[in-house]
């Protein structure tokens, strides 16, 4: 079948403004819309710019706008979305050419949380050890694959750039919660302040636009708690 695929173009060498540009390709039902744009860069246009990696929903690199909702392109069939495609760079993030965004700010805040383990003890032989029941605890926010799918369709973060944002508060959620870790008041510290979890307005857009089906908004309401206990 064909499919009309429409670009969000911009190359800062020569456009002033971001325009739109339409392709019209024959696709197979079960086709990902990564496979879309790679057979536009292939075989009608190599000035096309975007992001790919493993292809599989595991490196999170080609998360974008896709019929307006955030989603991976590697996951994304055109039997889910039909024949009229929209594709363009994720929101509130600068964008350095056509689907390519700046992800250094969200990597800044990302690294603020301190999302690795914290522990002064002494190593022992071999791993750290932890019941089951421990590790459950925050098994669901170790499935992130840091894709920006979260934070970028986060009202909050597109009215105040400064928040951290979801992505980077599920990164601290799996810590903070490790039965292992040290390192818990510190990460709590740094999420109470102004642009920490009292941005968050519980609207649930983290939620839908993950592709790893995490629930962020239960992760960021535990931090909430686990600040407010820690004042208590």
């Amino acid at each position: 079948m064909n499919v009309d695929l429409r670009i969000l173009r911009f190359d800062p060498e020569k456009d002033t403004e971001p325009h739109w540009q339409t392709y019209q390709i024959e696709v197979r039902p079960m086709d990902k819309v990564l496979d879309l744009l790679i057979r536009v860069k292939g075989e009608q246009d190599g000035s096309l710019s975007f992001r790919r990696s493993c292809g599989h929903g595991i490196c999170g690199s080609d998360a974008m706008l896709i019929n307006n909702r955030n989603r991976l392109a590697c996951k994304t069939r055109v039997d889910q979305i039909g024949k009229k495609i929209s594709v363009a760079p994720l929101p509130g993030l600068p964008v350095v050419r056509d689907l390519v965004v700046d992800m250094s700010g969200f990597f800044t805040k990302y690294r603020s949380v301190k999302p690795y383990l914290i522990n002064d003890e002494p190593e022992p032989e071999r791993e750290r050890l932890q019941t089951q029941k421990d590790r459950a605890r925050f098994d669901d926010t170790t499935k992130c694959i840091l894709c920006a799918a979260c934070t970028t369709a986060c009202p909050s973060f597109w009215a105040r750039p400064e928040y951290v944002g979801p992505a980077a508060i599920v990164q601290a959620h799996r810590f903070i919660f490790d039965s292992r870790d040290e390192g818990a008041n510190e990460r709590l510290e740094i999420l109470s302040d102004e642009n920490g979890v009292w941005r968050c307005r519980t609207i649930f857009n983290c939620v839908d636009a993950c592709p790893r089906g995490i629930n962020i908004t239960g992760a960021i309401l535990d931090v909430s708690k686990a600040i407010v206990a820690r004042r208590g």
